[in-house]
Parts: C-alpha cells; sequence; structure tokens
C-alpha cells in the first residue's frame, strides 16, 4: 500500500474518531485534523530545511496558528524557523518563542512536562476556565496558552496558569470569539 493511501485512511479514521469533537474542542473537526496535520508538514519541513544537529524545535499548532518553542544555536536559525514555518501550507501566523541557547536537560524537560500537567489538571478544575478547549505548551518554566476563548473565559485561564507553582511566566496567544 503506498504512503498517500495509508496517510488517506489515517485521515479518514481521524475524522470518524473526532466526531463531535466540539464538546470538547471549539474548532471544527476538520480544523483540529488541520492542525494536526499542520504540526506534522512544519516538523517536515523544519527537517528538511534545517538539518543542524544542535536544534531542539517543537511546533504546536491551534486554528492554523503555529508556536514554535525549544532551542536553536543562533539568531539566524531561529529568523530561518520563522521563514520555514510560514512557507508551510495553511499556516495563518507564527509565534517564534525559540530560544538562542543549548539544549535543555532532561530535568528541565521533565519539569515542563509535570507543569504542562499541573496547569490542565488547575484548567479542568476551574469552573470559570473552559480548560478541554486550552492548548497548553510549557518550555522552560514558561507557559503558553492557546485557544477559542471568550475574554473572560481567557483571563481566568490566565490567572489559573500565573498561579500554579513552578510558572515562571505566562503568554497567552488565544483568539476572542466574543
Amino acid at each position: 500500500m503506498n504512503k498517500k493511501l495509508i496517510y488517506v485512511a489515517l485521515l479518514g479514521l481521524a475524522f470518524s474518531q473526532l466526531q463531535g469533537c466540539s464538546a470538547i474542542d471549539r474548532r471544527t473537526t476538520s480544523a483540529y485534523v488541520g492542525d494536526q496535520e499542520i504540526e506534522l508538514r512544519t516538523m517536515q519541513a523544519l527537517s528538511d530545511k534545517l538539518p543542524e544537529k544542535n536544534k531542539y524545535i517543537a511546533a504546536t499548532s491551534f486554528n492554523r496558528q503555529v508556536l514554535l518553542t525549544g532551542q536553536v544555536p543562533d539568531e539566524a536559525m531561529k529568523a530561518k524557523a520563522t521563514e520555514v514555518v510560514k512557507a508551510v501550507p495553511e499556516v495563518r501566523t507564527v509565534f517564534n518563542e525559540l530560544a538562542v541557547s543549548g539544549v535543555v536537560s532532561l530535568t528541565s524537560y521533565t519539569s515542563d512536562s509535570t507543569l504542562t500537567s499541573k496547569v490542565k489538571t488547575r484548567l479542568w478544575e476551574d469552573e470559570r476556565a473552559p480548560g478541554t478547549k486550552i492548548k497548553v505548551k510549557t518550555e522552560s518554566g514558561t507557559v503558553y496558552l492557546m485557544g477559542l476563548l471568550t475574554r473572560a473565559e481567557a483571563a481566568a485561564a490566565a490567572e489559573v496558569a500565573r498561579t500554579t507553582a513552578g510558572v515562571t511566566k505566562v503568554v497567552t496567544l488565544f483568539e476572542y470569539i466574543d
């Protein structure tokens, strides 16, 4: 079976499993799947265009907006990453939050994963913030929040994240629906 046929089959499976996902996420099913596809295309493009081994870049897509986090060795590679991602089909906006530094330690990575879990849990428990509708990404203690929210929901979500132990900074990348 060729790769394209497998890809189409997987997309069909994803669509069938995501029916009714609007209860969990305000994006349409096609937007949700499109974001997953953008993340894959972005990572492939970055791998192809920035083959250097001394980089660590993560791409997070929400509603066709891409957040780049991680580390690169210099400003030139940081700028090049933005150019590469802007050329990916369907990408509307690129938020380049890459740090010019060495790769973070495994301890830091683990701490960030734990912090993401803490923030997500607190968002799910807080009635003012729709935790299931917010994408959370943590990098070096900075928490990035993405989602389609009302201004009141966004303010509550930012407060929840900001008051979570271990968070050093909160960056909101919300799109407002009111």
